[in-house]
């Protein structure tokens, strides 16, 4: 009887209407394109979580009020439901592929897509009723659980516990069995990535970088992305191309995960390696922020390197060989352990130096390694005038000094180019010429952030659920669909789902910000010397490779 009356039984009218009207709003636009696979997938989880609401609200209303509608009523209510959503979700359907194009359009994409509705209305509700039936039997399991413990306490009693008890054990399975299996398994796969080398990167001949001859730190406790970082730096031979004037050997300086125990003892050696390579003695120096596999997006140091032509020193360590997004769901108090502990170390050195003896000391991450710098100081006042400037590039929306900036914004300034202080201090920008704005003194140290308006990283926060974002609000920034809406729980899921696809998008939009980068560099620290041309060149140089 149980088994028919759970799990047999017919979709509830709440349920099947609000799971209906989600899997139809998950069909709108998001911030970024998606594939006719991904928005089935996503219609279907969707639809899971407006049935998990419009149930719990069924459930909620019948303990309520019992009074229930005649027989006829709620036949005709059903045929007249069933037919409007049918419906619905057939328009979406048929809508949804223009969605897609417009989205495209935006983002100087090819609008010629595959787009398959039958196959995603396939998708799913297949996988729409495999989820409807596992939550099933857990109610099933919970019910029969509570039939037994009223045969010992009182009804409420093993109604209380039973629903309690279920819900602990629903939740101890999905964190500590299903997502933490996850995170052991991508941990698994990440470290023996991490003991690789990429095509084509070798062993550095120079004593100016990190694995190289006389290093401190051994080639082979770099990690995969730290080889990357070391192996892919400018020639000097490189630099005077572009210079027209001979180039030094750039410094570069990376500490692996595997070559101290501590984030304070790897900042330790970061530091002993930088004055090995003479890194204080150079005209600028920068802190560089990594990602959760240790990346550092490569335009970051290029820019600097060839602006300077070879005369800067760079410096990052590890925390973790993660991916980025597991990284910032487990790891995120080990990006922001790591980020103080170098900062605080390099500069603990650097304010020891004569102050006329000392080189600019710049700020650099994207992502998740803005968030590891951001974290080493209290607010923006305390990094003006702690460092020489910053570039932060596509900051996720936990960024403490990021939000606090954003938040407090000037009035009439949208979030997605704000404008804090009337632009004294810290600028926001998508393109070169945002720069420049608002007109006004820009006084020095600068700290920059580049936010494309698409990029989900930016975007994305657990507030989405229940409340509209401001980005969404009046102007829409650059890329952003005019079409796209907020709806409660399906945008936070759509967002979370873009972050996937934030690097399968042109330059300028999504989580793509290449040769973007040098324009922030010449605003924050460019050389004596250096013009708009120069950063024009450079500009073409960097996108070219």
């Amino acid at each position: 009887m149980d088994t028919a009356r759970v799990v047999r039984r017919w979709p509830g009218f709440g349920g099947a209407l609000l799971g209906t009207l989600f899997a139809c709003a998950s069909l709108t636009p998001s911030l970024l394109p998606r594939t006719w696979l991904y928005q089935g997938v996503m219609g279907a989880v969707t639809g899971l979580l407006g049935y998990a609401v419009g149930a719990s609200v069924g459930a909620l209303y019948r303990a309520w009020f019992p009074y229930r509608l005649p027989e006829r009523w709620r036949r005709t209510a059903w045929q007249v439901m069933i037919g409007a959503c049918s419906a619905l979700s057939l328009v979406a359907l048929w809508y949804s592929y223009d969605w897609q194009r417009d989205l495209r359009s935006l983002m100087g994409m090819d609008t010629r897509i595959t787009w398959f509705p039958p196959l995603i209305l396939a998708v799913a509700v297949v996988l729409f009723t495999a989820g409807l039936l596992l939550s099933r039997l857990v109610r099933l399991g919970g019910r029969k659980l509570i039939n037994w413990l009223d045969r010992f306490v009182p009804f409420y009693v093993g109604h209380a516990v039973g629903v309690l008890l279920v819900a602990f054990l629903v939740a101890v399975f999905a964190n500590d069995v299903l997502f933490s299996a996850f995170v052991a398994r991508v941990s698994d796969v990440s470290s023996v990535a991490n003991q690789g080398t990429s095509p084509g990167v070798r062993r550095p001949a120079s004593t100016l970088l990190s694995g190289g001859p006389g290093s401190l730190v051994a080639w082979e406790a770099l990690g995969r992305e730290g080889r990357n970082f070391i192996g892919t730096a400018a020639t000097p031979g490189e630099l005077a191309a572009f210079s027209g004037r001979p180039a030094a050997q750039p410094i570069r300086v990376y500490v692996g995960l595997d070559a101290g125990p501590t984030p304070q003892a790897q900042a330790a050696l970061a530091v002993r390696e930088l004055e090995r390579a003479g890194a204080f003695e150079r005209p600028v120096l920068a802190v560089l922020g990594t990602t959760g596999t240790g990346w550092v997006d490569p335009h970051i140091p290029d820019a600097l390197e060839y602006m300077y032509n070879g005369r800067s020193a760079l410096v990052a360590l590890q925390y973790s060989y993660l991916p980025s997004w597991v990284s910032f769901l487990v790891d995120r108090t080990k990006a922001a352990t790591a980020g103080r502990a170098l900062v605080e170390a390099v500069r603990a050195r650097w304010a020891a130096l004569p102050a006329a003896d000392r080189p600019k000391l710049l700020l650099a991450g994207e992502s998740l390694g803005s968030y590891a710098l951001e974290n080493a100081f209290h607010d923006l006042g305390d990094l003006a005038a702690e460092t020489d400037g910053a570039v932060f590039v596509g900051p996720p929306n936990a960024n403490p000094i990021w939000h606090r900036v954003t938040v407090e914004r000037e009035p009439g300034s949208p979030v997605w180019r704000p404008v804090y202080e009337a632009g004294r201090t810290v600028r926001f920008a998508q393109t070169p010429g945002d720069l420049a704005r608002p007109p006004g003194p820009w006084a020095r140290p600068r700290v920059v952030y580049l936010q494309n308006a698409s990029d989900p990283v930016v975007w994305w926060t657990p507030a989405l659920i229940l409340r509209r974002p401001a980005w969404l609000e009046g102007e829409r920034g650059p890329g952003v669909n005019p079409q796209m809406n907020w709806f409660p729980l399906v945008t936070f899921w759509q967002v979370l789902v873009d972050m996937t696809a934030a690097l399968s998008v042109p330059p300028g939009h999504g989580h793509r910000y290449n040769a973007n980068i040098v324009d922030a560099w010449a605003a924050v620290a460019a050389p004596d010397g250096w013009d708009g041309a120069d950063t024009v060149r450079l500009r073409s140089l960097l996108s070219a490779s």
